[in-house]
């Protein structure tokens, strides 16, 4: 028997020992975009902004950025809406960047969360929260956008906000939905359980590879490692896979490249699998595509497709207030209600600052027997 085919009679056995835990209609066929294949050297122009002067020559938003898990201080929410003023009345992102000695991505980040914030706290005429992300749409609304400025209290909207954190229930209905509507779906149900299972961030999967997940003979790494050249802070980390609904989608996952002969090697290690092939590849084969550039003489890391990636499953999922970012929040509070303390979920999520795995747990409410208690 070969290699190959020892690993699919391993992973049939794995399957049938694991329980699905949801009962899944049938995936539904995707309309087919022949933009989201990867990898992407070149911008196509589905994912030019309608705004091309703006994007034609900028990248949307290093991971290095998204996945920055420290708050944006409110004492900058006045600079924020500056900054919205000032694109809406033409400026262009480098422009204001330069003005208020931010890079580029920090502005555009700033801009577009101001200004969907600002279309579900005030709202804005003829503005809902996807436009937001289109500069020309923005400017096409300017007079409802400063309208809306003039009522808009940042600091109430901060204190009123809580960030979102799904239960099993949510994850659940996510999962069958993107089941149902993805072309790929165990691709991209094992891409969104590993948000949830590992708290890794979106760049940092793209990275993976196969003997990150597989030892040499086939089997799960259950305690493996996330590399410190995989880690956005260039610094090792325990990583586990211990999940019972990511052994599912990566087991039939990976079955699906066995028949589709991607990323295999010949000789009976790795389940038949190339260890150093990416653990996620396209249908054609290709892993998702890294662009490095320098950011004020620094090299930073740009993976475009697996950001596209996610914001197509959770659209999939019809999940709003939660993005591949803002996942961690829900790894960092399950992880403490479990128990852990600061310094462990740090360990787990890459994060050195306890302020900031603080920043990420939900602050508890007291019930309202405790707030009237003794009122006077």
């Amino acid at each position: 028997m070969s290699a190959v085919q020892a690993f699919g009679s391993s992973l049939a056995t794995t399957l049938g020992a694991i329980p699905t835990g949801l009962e899944w209609e049938q995936a539904d066929t995707e309309i087919p975009r022949t933009c989201w294949q990867f990898p992407v050297v070149a911008v196509p122009d589905c994912y030019q902004h309608e705004d091309n002067q703006e994007t034609q020559s900028t990248m949307r938003n290093t991971t290095e950025h998204l996945d920055n898990d420290k708050p944006e201080p409110f004492d900058s929410a006045a600079l924020s809406i500056e900054m919205l003023k000032a694109v809406v009345d033409g400026e262009t992102y480098e422009e204001v960047a330069t003005r208020f000695d931010k890079s580029r991505t920090a502005v555009e980040r700033r801009i577009k969360t101001l200004a969907a914030h600002l279309t579900k706290v005030v709202g804005v005429q003829g503005l809902n929260e996807e436009g937001t992300a289109f500069v020309r749409r923005l400017r096409n609304h300017r007079k409802a956008i400063l309208a809306a400025l003039q009522v808009f209290d940042p600091y109430i909207a901060a204190q009123a906000r809580e960030p979102r954190v799904l239960s099993e229930q949510d994850i659940e209905l996510a999962v069958s939905r993107i089941k149902r509507r993805s072309s790929r779906p165990w691709h991209d149900i094992a891409l969104f359980y590993l948000l949830f299972a590992t708290g890794a961030r979106p760049l940092e999967i793209a990275r993976l590879e196969i003997r990150d997940y597989l030892d040499a003979d086939g089997g799960i790494r259950r305690k493996s490692l996330m590399r410190s050249e995989v880690a956005i802070n260039g610094r090792s980390r325990a990583l586990y896979f211990a999940s019972s609904h990511l052994d599912e989608a990566l087991a039939n996952y990976l079955q699906e490249r066995l028949a589709q002969n991607l990323g295999v090697h010949q000789e009976e290690t790795f389940g038949g699998f190339d260890p150093m092939s990416r653990l996620f590849l396209s249908a054609t084969g290709e892993g998702f595509k890294i662009i490095p550039y320098l950011e004020k003489g620094k090299t930073r890391y740009l993976c475009r497709p697996i950001l596209e990636t996610y914001d197509k499953l959770f659209r999939y999922a019809e999940i709003k207030d939660v993005s591949a970012r803002s996942s961690r929040r829900t790894v960092a509070a399950r992880l403490h209600a479990r128990g852990a303390d600061l310094h462990q979920i740090g360990l787990l999520l890459g994060i050195s600052e306890p302020s900031a795995v603080r920043a990420l747990l939900p602050k508890p409410k007291p019930s309202l027997s405790d707030l009237v208690d003794e009122l006077v």
